[in-house]
C-alpha cells in the first residue's frame, strides 16, 4: 500500500508536516502560551523549515529519478543535521542542575555584537536558557517532540531515498 503512494504526495506530506510543527511552535507555544524560544529552539526551527521548504519544492517540481532523490537526500539533511540539535537540547535539559551552563545573552544581541561564526558556534552549545523545561505534552518536553517531528522526517525522507519507486517514478 505505501509502495503505491506518489513521490509527489509523500513529498506534500512531508512538507505538511513540517508545516504543522512550525505553526505549533508558533501560534501555540510561542504566540498563545508566551513561551519564548531559545537559541536552540530557534536553530531547529530553521531546520524544519528547511526540510519543510525542500518537500514542498519536491512535491511541487515532481521530479523523477535521480532528481528524486536530491530532494530526497536535502530534506534527509536537514532533519538529520535538526535532529542532532534537538538532540543536543534534550541532552541539556537532561544535566543535573549543578552541570547545567550559565545562561548567556540574547540572541539578538549575539548577532548584533560578535561574529556570526562566534554567535553560531555559542548558540550551537546551548545555555541555562535551553535547560528549563517550559512546557510538557504526555510527558515530553518541547525538544523531545521536535526530535520525534526529526526522526519522522528523516525516515520519511530516507524512504523516499531509497524505495522503488511505481512506473513512471
Amino acid at each position: 500500500m505505501l509502495q503505491s503512494l506518489s513521490p509527489r504526495v509523500v513529498f506534500a506530506a512531508l512538507a505538511a508536516l513540517c508545516a504543522i510543527a512550525m505553526a505549533f511552535a508558533y501560534f501555540f507555544l510561542q504566540q498563545k502560551l508566551g513561551l519564548a524560544p531559545c537559541p536552540l529552539c530557534m536553530t531547529q526551527r530553521v531546520f524544519i523549515v528547511g526540510c519543510g521548504v525542500f518537500a514542498l519544492l519536491a512535491a511541487i517540481h515532481n521530479p523523477r529519478g535521480w532528481g528524486l532523490r536530491v530532494y530526497a537526500l536535502l530534506c534527509t539533511l536537514f532533519a538529520v543535521v535538526g535532529g542532532a540539535v534537538a538532540g543536543r537540547h534534550v541532552w541539556l535539559q537532561h544535566l543535573p542542575p549543578d552541570q547545567v551552563p550559565a545562561c548567556g545573552p540574547s540572541l539578538e544581541y549575539m548577532l548584533q555584537t560578535l561574529p556570526f561564526s562566534e554567535t553560531l558556534e555559542i548558540v550551537l552549545m546551548g545555555d541555562g536558557n535551553c535547560a528549563e523545561t517550559m512546557w510538557t505534552f504526555l510527558g515530553l518536553s518541547i525538544p523531545e517532540q521536535t526530535l520525534l517531528v526529526f526522526i519522522v522526517a528523516a525516515l520519511i525522507s530516507l524512504w523516499q531515498t531509497f524505495r522503488k519507486y511505481p512506473r513512471g517514478g
